[in-house]
């Protein structure tokens, strides 16, 4: 029987097997895994043998690797035809701060109804990551069930350190590149469009983040001894920073906009088509109108096209009341938000090169860098990526949507540059899922209708 075959008995499976699959993810829910703090340390490693446990009970070859913070839970299971998978996720959670503002405590998780009607389970993590790692946890468990074995070859790496920025996973990622290298990578971590929509998440925008600091005269100057003949870091700073966009919100860096490819015409009628409008966006952060490009879309704005935002200037007397200085320094962070053909160095160099040629007489530049990310992007003629749209419109019963995150994971990129794979990246989070805030939540049906849109996925990858 081949995994298409069995795929109605794995969904009536799933369906009959919802209540244990709830009492599995609560006690997952329950262990205390926060990474960020080291007094959790010992849950974080209670949380990986968790994972470890129950996927050796499907079979899988599992073991918990070290690495200079939490550990990796690594499953193997080669069994099964088709392309090798990798699953990636993380059984890390955040800090539950502020305490007083959950209705219950955050690791007792339960099952509540919402005013319109939906029911949903609370803890935190049930949404980030957790009860979406079980999803496809569960999906395989169903296919166990059913058919005796996996439907495709499958390794999972579930991490610990997520949430505090996947400091060691890159590192293990690339010492154990052999061992982790599939044919294409799977991420439960996204998001769905609305709660009857299913999303692939296609691209992820790249980043660079720069520090610049400006330093004039070799200290603060008295303005009304030296204003008007003394240069103002300030002020040139910030004109500087004015400079970076245009009248009609585009970048000016030269060559910023080099290597970006448009998105297939399809594609952008499927944006057109979302209808997504300022006071459905921005409304509800107490804005109107759209800062970026004036002849793109807003989907586009916050999703497929490049960026530059700066974050934070500082200089001068920003104490109370009143010093009437001329600053020896100024300092601005600006990040850049890249797009598929963009390079990050090119990107940094050509910042930096825009700050140097505006520099007046009397001014000295330094840099600094946060760090630097690729833009990931998944092609649009995928045939992993069609199967997957095939799968998910066939369980919620409407067309999957194919759109671009405006942040960045940063270790998906790696999956491309260090592993060679693609990933395609569904979610079943919803926009109200309160993720890392007080009163986490994860809909019921997220998590059953998930489940069964993994079963769907694998059984058509399995093809």
């Amino acid at each position: 029987m081949t995994p298409s075959q069995a795929l109605p008995a794995v969904l009536d499976r799933i369906d009959a097997d919802l209540d244990k699959s709830l009492e599995r993810l609560f006690a997952f829910l329950r262990i205390q895994s926060v990474s960020t703090d080291p007094a959790y340390a010992q849950h974080c490693r209670e949380a990986a043998e968790f994972v470890s446990k129950d996927l050796a009970s499907l079979g899988f070859e599992t073991s918990v690797r070290p690495t200079g913070g939490h550990p990796v839970v690594v499953g193997k299971a080669p069994n099964g035809s088709g392309p090798r998978v990798l699953f990636y996720g993380h059984y890390d959670v955040q800090p539950v701060d502020p305490l007083d503002l959950w209705d219950a405590p955050p690791f007792e998780p339960r099952i509540t109804t919402l005013p319109d009607g939906r029911k949903i389970i609370v803890a935190r993590g049930a949404c980030d990551d957790k009860g979406q790692v079980m999803t496809f946890i569960e999906a395989c468990r169903a296919f166990k069930a059913v058919t005796g074995k996996l439907p495709l070859p499958i390794t999972m790496m579930i991490e610990g350190e997520e949430e505090c920025g996947s400091n060691h996973l890159f590192g293990f990622v690339k010492d154990n590149a052999a061992e982790l290298r599939q044919d294409l990578a799977l991420v439960c971590d996204t998001s769905m469009w609305d709660p009857a929509t299913p999303l692939i998440t296609t691209s992820l925008r790249g980043l660079v983040y720069e520090e610049v600091r400006l330093t004039c005269a070799d200290r603060d100057l008295h303005s009304g001894i030296f204003g008007g003949a003394a240069q103002n870091p300030l002020r040139v700073l910030s004109k500087i920073l004015a400079g970076l966009h245009d009248d009609n919100g585009r970048v000016t860096l030269p060559g910023f906009y080099d290597g970006i490819r448009e998105l297939p015409a399809d594609i952008k009628q499927d944006l057109a088509g979302l209808n997504l409008t300022a006071e459905d966006f921005l409304a509800p952060v107490g804005l109107k109108a759209p800062a970026g490009e004036k002849d793109r879309m807003l989907i586009e704005q916050i999703a497929t096209r490049p960026t530059a935002e700066i974050n934070g200037i500082i200089g001068g007397y920003t104490g109370e009341g009143a010093k009437t200085v001329i600053p020896s320094h100024a300092m601005a962070k600006v990040s850049f938000r890249l797009v598929g053909g963009q390079h990050p160095d090119k990107i940094r160099e050509a910042f930096r090169a825009f700050v140097r040629s505006r520099l007046p007489v009397d001014c000295k530049v330094e840099f600094a860098s946060f760090g630097t990310a690729p833009a990931v992007e998944v092609p649009f003629d995928s045939p992993a990526l069609a199967k997957a749209r095939a799968a998910l419109a066939a369980e919620w019963g409407r067309k999957a949507l194919t759109v671009g995150e405006g942040g960045s994971i940063p270790i998906v990129a790696d999956f491309k540059n260090v592993l060679g794979m693609d990933t395609i990246m569904v979610g079943f989070a919803l926009d109200d899922d309160r993720v890392h805030s007080p009163n986490e939540k994860y809909d019921l049906t997220s998590f059953h209708k998930g489940t069964r849109s993994w079963a769907r996925i694998l059984a058509a990858m399995a093809e």
